[in-house]
């Protein structure tokens, strides 16, 4: 009887290890996250809270966001450097080309349309602030993956981002565990973030050759390429390969509004399949 209860209860913790071990790689089923792309971004217009409301509507759990500093120092979401694509910009300050984010103070942004472009049923939807995103994020209890974009232009945005984080209360250890992605294209800002708070997990963006692994291991969790790029040998690559925080790279791949890419990319053993359609990528994926 003894040996039984003891060999019934080792099966059992070796598949609540295997279990676990599931969940870091991938998402709570089995299958590769789902990643909202700038929110729902084919259901609302990119970056609003509104993207953010659609993803959660559609069961979504990770979002994510691109991040940006204004001219007196606030951090707001939008992805181009300059507002002239996703807002009324050249009609409010049409003297001001090349309308760039870092040109503006906050009360200029806020004073911008950036849903209309969209659809009407948007009007008036704002640029958010980070703050703001980061709030509406965790009112839906949602994750995220929050891009770093051309901190070239805005020397210091690591320590900025991070501050707000702090401060929203996303660096504890219930955010940093499973709810928290730092990613950027640029090697010294991931390498800032890491030095400045190494708890955070960090994703570098793009498809670095891999004999370079190892060297940004040191300082990124992830390695998220373009779609585009990728082969199953290069994501056995990365998996092979242990990064900071003592666990194997994992790869979130972007930007995939496809079924049968997303079923390929899938099978290829990634860890979370970014896009602007994450409805139709969720169907699109098989069940374990």
């Amino acid at each position: 009887m003894y040996a039984r209860v003891v060999a019934a209860t080792t099966t059992a913790l070796v598949g609540v290890v295997l279990l676990l071990s599931v969940h870091d790689a991938q998402g709570v089923d089995g299958r590769p996250e789902v990643i909202a792309h700038r929110g729902a971004s084919a259901a609302a217009p990119e970056n609003t809270l509104a993207a953010v409301d659609a993803a959660a509507d559609l069961g979504v759990r990770w979002v994510e966001n691109d991040v940006q500093r204004t001219k007196d120092g606030e951090l707001v979401v939008v992805h181009d450097d300059s507002l002239r694509r996703t807002t009324d910009v050249e009609e409010v300050f049409p003297g001001r080309a090349p309308w760039q984010v870092k040109d503006f103070t906050a009360a200029e942004i806020a004073r911008l349309d950036a849903g209309s472009w969209f659809g009407s049923a948007y009007a008036g939807a704002r640029v958010p602030t980070l703050r703001e995103f980061v709030r509406r994020v965790e009112h839906h209890r949602q994750s995220l993956l929050l891009e770093i974009k051309n901190p070239q232009l805005y020397p210091g945005i690591e320590w900025d981002t991070l501050k707000v984080l702090g401060d929203e209360g996303w660096l504890d250890p219930r955010h940093l565990d499973d709810r928290l992605v730092v990613q950027s294209f640029s090697t010294g800002s991931l390498q800032s973030v890491h030095d400045l708070k190494p708890a955070v997990t960090t994703a570098l963006l793009g498809r670095p050759p891999v004999a370079d692994l190892p060297g940004h291991a040191r300082f990124a969790d992830l390695i998220n390429p373009s779609y585009t790029s990728l082969s199953q040998d290069y994501v056995s690559a990365v998996h092979a390969v242990t990064g900071p925080h003592g666990k194997p790279l994992r790869v979130f791949v972007w930007t995939v509004d496809d079924a049968s890419a997303a079923r390929v990319v899938a099978g290829y053993g990634v860890d979370g399949i970014i896009t602007n359609r994450p409805d139709l990528v969720r169907q699109a994926l098989p069940r374990p």
